[in-house]
């Protein structure tokens, strides 16, 4: 008789999080499918459960408790057999994460992301919990051969770790050490392998992309690179992430002037705009440098998409560098913008400032500003109505799909909903409705012909 077939461990992901994480997940699930443990699409009902955190302020590290207590829950149900928490809350925590919530079985550091596999057997072996912590992450994670989570055609490609900036109100350096470019041979590998898995629009992303190549004394760094990731063939689109305004220089503005596969797309987080603010964030950037930086780059990419972050009742914020923020935001007419309250957070100069300023007033003052920005959203796509786009499709349904144009980065922007002409028109009786034809993945011509907030309604043309 044939020797009964061992059950394969069932594995649970959950991953929280900015794309960094993502890219963090796909390149542990990769190891995961490929040790042969079977990942489920029911966390809730696995032997192991991963929980992928974030810790970088309070609404995200209660979204990642949260997740980790569900699992937690699951597994005195006994649902679950292991609870394993990884990502930046573990990396900031340690094992004080043991006190937030009972029932967790291991925590683990970034820099044990390669050891994910033998850290589920070991931990299914074991009768006790475990911690599996560096005492300072300064690895330059090698990314390739990962198992995508974003759609099969689009990815996200981290060029940095870390961050030499020392904001007054950020943890990141903290949590993931000092800048580290990955090495450019090792970034166009990845991409190559990319591409070839069928993806045509990579997303760089980093804690600071402008700094790439910086800490090896390379001052163009970041030009260079998307100059020769521009030479892959079959990739179509190269979009610039995270990027501090000090580090867009001349070169770079040159580069995305020039090329055809790098989008005249910036996210460019300024965070405020007030000099006396930004000295207290200790960002480095200055009002004016700000500005004249909006300026250069709409006169040498006239068809340049600019998105930024802001972080409204920073301490000591008044009243009067609130209104000089909201004057700037109505004179620089971001095309997306994503603002913020101030969080204290332990551990960061900021959270021991004075004037620390009520929530209510942060509240107040952050529907001011989304709603200045959403006049100015929405009057952006009015005047795109009648103009030609070209579309990547990124989900098809029968009679739908939905897209976007070089100016919508995924996961945070806005989308083009799209319609074919052809289920405009009236079929003949005893037909069968004509399917949406394009595939996700594929670039199509369009129409903008209205739109539904801040989407727009594209038809194809």
């Amino acid at each position: 008789m044939a020797k009964k077939e061992q059950k394969k461990i069932r594995v649970g992901f959950v991953s929280l999080g900015c794309p960094k994480n993502t890219v963090d997940s796909e390149r542990m699930l990769a190891q995961i499918a490929q040790a042969g443990l079977l990942i489920t699409a029911e966390p809730d009902n696995a032997d192991v459960v991963i929980i992928n955190t974030c810790g970088f302020i309070a609404p995200a590290i209660a979204e990642s408790l949260e997740a980790v207590r569900h699992a937690a829950e699951c597994k005195r149900k006994g649902t679950v057999k292991k609870v394993l928490v990884a990502g930046c809350l573990s990396e900031r925590l340690g094992e004080k994460i043991f006190l937030e919530v009972d029932g967790i079985d291991a925590v683990i550091g970034l820099g044990q992301r390669e050891s994910i596999v033998q850290i589920i057997r070991k931990t299914l072996s074991s009768g006790g919990s475990a911690t599996y912590l560096d005492k300072s992450p300064q690895i330059i994670s090698d990314d390739r051969t990962r198992l995508l989570i974003t759609p099969g055609h689009w990815a996200y490609l981290r060029i940095s770790e870390g961050c030499n900036h020392r904001c007054s109100f950020c943890t990141i350096p903290a949590i993931r050490g000092k800048f580290r470019s990955k090495p450019r041979e090792l970034v166009l590998a990845e991409a190559a392998e990319l591409v070839s898995a069928g993806v045509v629009e990579l997303n760089l992303i980093g804690q600071d992309t402008a700094y790439y190549g910086r800490d090896w004394k390379e001052k163009d760094g970041l030009a260079r690179l998307v100059r020769e990731l521009a030479r892959i063939d079959k990739l179509s689109w190269i979009r610039l992430m995270y990027m501090y305004p000090a580090g867009i220089d001349g070169k770079l503005i040159e580069a995305v002037a020039e090329s055809e596969k790098l989008i005249s797309y910036i996210d460019m987080p300024i965070q405020h705009i007030s000099d006396k603010i930004l000295r207290a964030m200790r960002r480095g950037d200055t009002k004016d440098k700000i500005q004249r930086l909006i300026e250069n780059l709409r006169r040498a990419i006239p068809d340049i998409v600019l998105r930024t972050t802001l972080i409204t009742g920073f301490p000591g914020e008044t009243e009067r560098e609130f209104a000089e923020l909201l004057d700037f935001v109505k004179w620089a007419q971001f095309d997306a913008l994503g603002c913020f309250k101030f969080y204290p957070e332990t551990g960061t100069d900021a959270a021991q400032m004075p004037a620390q300023l009520r929530d209510e007033v942060k509240q107040q003052r952050l529907e001011e500003i989304m709603l200045t920005q959403q006049q100015i959203a929405f009057a952006k796509n009015k005047n795109r109505i009648g103009s030609k786009l070209t579309c990547l499709v990124d989900f098809v349904d029968n009679s739908t799909g939905k897209g976007r144009f070089y100016g919508q980065a995924p996961e945070i922007d806005s989308i083009c909903i799209i319609k074919s002409p052809a289920l405009q028109k009236k079929r003949k009786a005893h037909t069968p409705p004509k399917r949406f034809a394009p595939k996700p993945g594929q670039f199509i011509n369009t129409k903008v012909v209205g739109t539904k907030d801040y989407d727009l309604l594209v038809e194809q043309i």
